[in-house]
């Protein structure tokens, strides 16, 4: 591999070593990789249990088995637009929270930084107690039932687990998720050989109703859109030969097959066992020798995925100005993942609001969202690499570094998602007269209209 410079020294980006490079831009000479890694990143990072409860929730909203089983696999296709995304790493070479400096402007980007921080340290969190939960009945099942002293042992296995692969940095979280998809891909693919046949295809004899399907869509989308301030993390080291094709298919196809596998094993869960506790009803659909190997499943799952949502918000912090490298700035994520997770752990009650929180907090991720891409859109991933480090001297400071395009965009997006939204935090004014539908994600695509209508004669491929 190519030798790597970073602010630190000198290194390589190699498995066990810690990466130097942060948000600075990789140089040509140190690329390497290619396009099938994304598969494997993708593929094992969803490789996680969040996808059997979400598949449960469908069925829970009122969907019948086919329906459910559709809503899965259109939000499968979203990660066709979050690899897509990625072509913007490999043009710059940075990280996707400095490449948003171009829609939002250097200043008007902080705001979404700083809540992409939060995004990802919260289901890192939930994550992490998933994991923790599984890794203790898992003791329990050895014979080990220690209370509380159990639960803070799972716990300290699951953040070292976690941060150990995260600290060192890019090879080693390609290396990790990569053989840890082999492993996980054979047990879930187990699983939903033990629930598929049992299944109930029988429709309900409600309907879902508008509520039904507008909820069930929200909760399946969720999941890949929330990846949409990450994909250039994990391409900016590729070369810049790699072509839009591969880089969209291979991690497109990740994302998919692992995200939709696992989501129509929890839709034909919930046609069969109370879901309520989703790690609890889907243990008892299985083979008793099976349900200690499924716990190691559930606990493999929630790291695979907690390793890259931790890995970018090392990231998200340098975007925020933290004047550390990448590796002492993780040890700011790690320890309020860690002292979350106690909370969440220990209060019930936290444990609820945090997930209500982070259901809101679409409101604003969505509409960010669609200003991101439609502005990668316009510009065709041609970006002015220096200017997006440059702040005031470059090219998006625009008017007092912020892009009036980007935020008036970005506040109509938020208006409607607003209007809409149906959570236990907020419900809109609009969610009565729309038959209880719940239209938050497509705060996105108003946003997107906005900032096309706005930007489209100013915003253009950046030519050297």
């Amino acid at each position: 591999m190519a030798q790597l410079t970073g602010a630190a020294g000198t290194g390589r980006d190699e498995v066990f070593q810690v990466e130097e490079h942060g948000i600075d831009p990789i140089p040509d000479a140190e690329r390497h990789g290619s396009a099938k890694d994304l598969f494997w990143l993708w593929f094992g990072s969803n490789l996680t249990f969040t996808y059997v409860i979400n598949g449960a929730l469908a069925v829970a909203f009122g969907l019948s088995f086919w329906q459910a089983t559709a809503v899965v696999v259109v939000g499968g296709l979203a990660f066709f637009a979050i690899s897509a995304a990625g072509l913007s790493g490999i043009r710059t070479g940075t990280a996707t929270l400095v490449i948003s400096r171009a829609a939002f402007g250097v200043r008007g980007n902080w705001p979404a930084g700083l809540l992409n921080w939060v995004v990802s340290i919260g289901y890192t969190i939930v994550n992490t107690v998933v994991g923790t939960l599984a890794l203790e009945a898992f003791l329990a099942d050895l014979g080990w039932s220690g209370g509380h002293a159990a639960r803070a042992l799972a716990l300290t296995v699951t953040l070292a687990m976690t941060f150990a692969v995260a600290l060192w940095g890019h090879a080693t979280v390609q290396f990790a998720e990569r053989w840890m998809a082999y492993v996980l891909a054979v047990g879930f693919a187990a699983l939903l050989v033990f629930v598929l046949p049992g299944a109930d295809t029988t429709a309900p004899a409600a309907g879902p109703g508008a509520a039904g399907w507008s909820l069930a869509f929200v909760v399946m989308l969720a999941g890949p859109f929330s990846y949409l301030p990450m994909p250039a993390d994990y391409t900016r080291y590729l070369p810049r030969t790699t072509s839009l094709g591969s880089l969209t298919w291979s991690g497109a196809l990740g994302g998919f097959l692992s995200s939709v596998a696992l989501g129509v094993a929890g839709v034909a869960a919930a046609t069969q066992a109370d879901m309520t506790d989703a790690v609890a009803g889907a243990e008892g659909l299985l083979p008793g020798w099976f349900q200690p190997l499924f716990l190691a499943l559930v606990l493999g799952g929630s790291v695979t995925n907690s390793i890259i949502t931790l890995y970018s918000s090392s990231l998200n912090l340098q975007v925020l100005g933290i004047p550390w490298s990448r590796a002492r700035a993780i040890v700011i994520s790690a320890a309020v993942t860690a002292l979350g997770s106690l909370g969440a752990l220990f209060l019930t009650d936290f444990t609820t609001s945090l997930l209500s929180f982070l259901s809101l907090l679409i409101i604003v991720f969505a509409p960010w969202g669609g200003v991101f891409l439609a502005d990668m859109v316009l510009r065709r991933c041609a970006y002015d690499a220096d200017a997006l480090h440059a702040a005031e001297r470059g090219a998006y400071w625009y008017r007092g570094g912020w892009h009036p395009a980007g935020a008036t965009a970005l506040l109509a997006g938020m208006l409607f998602a607003a209007l809409t939204c149906d959570s236990e935090l907020w419900t809109g004014p609009l969610v009565a007269p729309l038959g209880g539908a719940d239209l938050t994600l497509l705060g996105a695509v108003v946003s997107a209209l906005v900032y096309v209508l706005l930007a489209r004669r100013r915003v253009t491929p950046f030519r050297p």
